[in-house]
């Protein structure tokens, strides 16, 4: 071997090996939501959503686990084990976990059959488990949006019963029912910004819509997610 060569393959030999060469793991994270509608994204594309742009701008893994009528803490028929339990599917190895929830906890009554204080412990539940099955990951919540007559409501009291658990277990939570710029009591709003085009849907944002929330959820994530 000529010196030259002789010198540049010892240097290469002694060179530090890359952090994710060694671990032989890759460096992408990996992000999974689990919610309602307004994860599965009711009747448009996932891949219209601000969680699936989000996880995509920043280079991660995106994992859904949303589930079309699905409620944080009751069991229903039709719709599926409440999120309380079935956390447990979701995968093992996430780093950053979300859950955006409550619209249906507090539709149709459902509170009121199993009162705040239920919805509260299987909230709870919720939160622990969580913490338990990640306890390397980030955890974070989003509650619904407001709604008409939001003030005294089930949907205020859903709203304000997250803020107040989740946020006792020091979770993140994103106040999206005061706080997100999206104005669901508006029917010309909701027809530019909502599915269908006609106002009539109060829960599902279109692409247009979801491109408006983006720039505030991934304000709320990346302050604890960091750059």
């Amino acid at each position: 071997m000529r010196p030259f060569a002789f010198f540049v393959a010892a240097l290469l030999a002694i060179a530090p090996v890359p952090m994710s060469a060694q671990s032989g793991a890759s460096a992408v994270k990996k992000i999974g939501f689990i919610g309602d509608s307004y994860v599965r994204n009711h009747r448009e594309p996932v891949e219209n959503t601000w969680h699936y742009k989000f996880a995509k701008k920043h280079g991660m893994e995106y994992y859904n686990y949303g589930r079309n009528g699905n409620c944080i803490a009751l069991d229903l028929k039709q719709w599926g084990t409440g999120m309380y339990q079935r956390y447990k599917d979701m995968r093992d190895d996430l780093d950053y976990i979300v859950v955006i929830a409550g619209h249906n906890d507090a539709s149709r009554g459902r509170l009121d059959s199993i009162g705040i204080d239920t919805f509260k412990q299987r909230l709870s539940v919720l939160c622990e488990g969580l913490i338990e099955k990640y306890p390397h990951g980030k955890i974070f919540f989003f509650t619904p949006w407001a709604c008409d007559d939001f003030v005294g409501s089930p949907r205020q009291r859903v709203v304000d019963a997250m803020i107040e658990v989740v946020g006792s277990y020091g979770i993140p939570v994103f106040d999206a029912a005061r706080h997100s710029n999206i104005f669901v009591r508006s029917e010309q709003f909701r027809k530019i910004y909502f599915q269908g085009g006609k106002g009539t849907d109060t829960a599902h944002l279109n692409s247009r819509g979801h491109d408006r929330f983006l720039p505030v959820a991934e304000h709320f994530l990346m302050q604890y997610i960091g750059q």
